[in-house]
């Protein structure tokens, strides 16, 4: 065994703080109340079901992750939002229609006691959404301090010893980096003088970093993927994850796409669309918007089957993404994708998949998870982007000089292996030729 990392203990509560209390994170909320009652199981979460393999397969030692590091329980879980709407938990769960009347009725009185605090908002951002409950400010930075004394006083309030936050909001306009993302220092000045390259996702990270608190991006947003945040958390030592939850068409892709490598199976064409009813599928119905969700869902094909290094196979595949809005099929997401790929001899084959998926039941496990581990990141000492978390991505964060990994499988590993080398246990490369000596 190697040195271990000295990891700080979960003393106290572990506040999370969630921009935008919808669907996604009232699913979450709602979920983690009823497992800390017994009245439901946590399924999807590798950190309450998931096994990791410790040493030799001889050795048998195959712990929860749960008991092999040391992670916040659920019940030391508490729970505030930023939302534009002034629903409470309950209320909002209700509207968004994902959990049955018997799941949330036992968690009821605790979830209408998380009432949202007023948002940053701004139209221009997310076109297809308004609401009341919003903050005024003079400057983009004015709000910015108006969210920092909010992190200060729900962590005094409540006597919370740690802090979470993790964007459940909308997705935001396409926006690319701008000069002013360089530095911290541009970054403050551009939100001193209201810039338009200044997002409202931006001003809660920025908000959360200086408060010493890590930051998890759970849309395509820019946000914290600029150098100026990327500096901000280093200089604040906090940890910072994104970007984009990977639930249902992606997760699926990150599965089968390197299955055909694999096999070395060539790739025509990949078509892809969506039926979606919620909220998400509302914005999502504006250009600007679904502009930052398709560069998120497009990229992963390109990294796992890397066209430049088998041209024969990848080098001209064609890729389309649709996404539509039909408001019947409320968070009930269906996915279809017709994927033509070729074999021996070049024969044509296809494959054709319809995913009937619940968006926030596939995200909530996610949101979990990436709470718990960033909280562990931060007790360990880590900063910076947690590469080690892409599992949970479309578009996994890494460093500027690397290209990310979007193999599903690679990012598991990389995941535990992470874990092992934080207690000190040796890596698993899944070589075995010790058996065979």
């Amino acid at each position: 065994m190697k040195d271990k990392i000295q990891i700080k203990k979960t003393e106290g509560k572990l506040g999370v703080m969630i921009p935008g209390l919808g669907a996604v994170a009232t699913t979450f909320i709602a979920g983690v109340l009823l497992a800390r009652k017994g009245l439901g199981r946590p399924y999807g979460s590798l950190t309450q079901m998931g096994t990791i393999r410790l040493g030799k397969r001889t050795e048998k030692r195959v712990p929860k992750i749960k008991d092999f590091v040391e992670l916040a329980e659920l019940e030391d879980l508490v729970f505030t939002g930023w939302d534009i709407f002034p629903d409470n938990a309950y209320e909002a769960a209700v509207k968004a229609g994902v959990l049955r009347k018997e799941h949330l009725e036992p968690v009821k009185e605790e979830m209408e006691k998380i009432k949202p605090l007023p948002a940053v908002f701004d139209r221009n951002y997310v076109k297809k959404l308004d609401g009341p409950n919003k903050k005024t400010g003079a400057t983009k930075y004015d709000l910015a301090l108006q969210l920092m004394d909010d992190i200060k006083k729900f962590k005094e309030e409540n006597g919370l010893n740690r802090l979470v936050m993790i964007w459940c909001a909308s997705t935001e306009v396409f926006m690319k980096p701008d000069p002013v993302h360089a530095t911290v220092e541009s970054l403050e000045k551009a939100m001193k003088e209201n810039h338009p390259a200044i997002a409202p996702s931006m001003i809660y990270a920025y908000a959360a970093i200086k408060s010493g608190v890590p930051f998890i991006n759970g849309a395509p947003n820019l946000t914290v993927d600029i150098p100026a945040m990327m500096e901000l958390a280093k200089q604040n030592n906090v940890p910072i994850a994104g970007k984009d939850f990977k639930t249902g068409q992606t997760l699926m892709k990150t599965i089968i796409a390197p299955g055909l490598k694999a096999r070395l199976l060539g790739l025509h064409g990949w078509f892809s669309t969506n039926i979606l009813g919620n909220r998400d599928g509302e914005v999502l119905d504006d250009p600007d918007s679904f502009k930052t969700k398709e560069e998120s869902k497009l990229g992963s094909l390109e990294y796992i089957l890397q066209p430049d290094v088998y041209p024969e196979l990848y080098g001209k595949f064609y890729h389309k993404v649709r996404i539509n809005y039909y408001p019947p099929r409320g968070d009930n997401k269906e996915g279809w994708d017709n994927i033509d790929i070729f074999g021996w001899l070049g024969y044509p084959m296809q494959i054709k998949i319809d995913f009937l998926c619940r968006d926030s039941i596939l995200a909530a496990p996610i949101v979990l998870d990436l709470v718990l581990f960033m909280d562990l990141a931060q007790r360990a000492g880590f900063r910076g982007i947690q590469e080690w978390l892409s599992f949970y991505f479309k578009t996994p964060m890494c460093a500027p000089e690397l290209y990310p990994e979007h193999d599903l499988f690679i990012q598991l590993m990389k995941l535990k292996n992470t874990l092992r080398y934080m207690k000190g246990e040796e890596l698993i490369t899944h070589l075995g030729l010790e058996y065979y000596d």
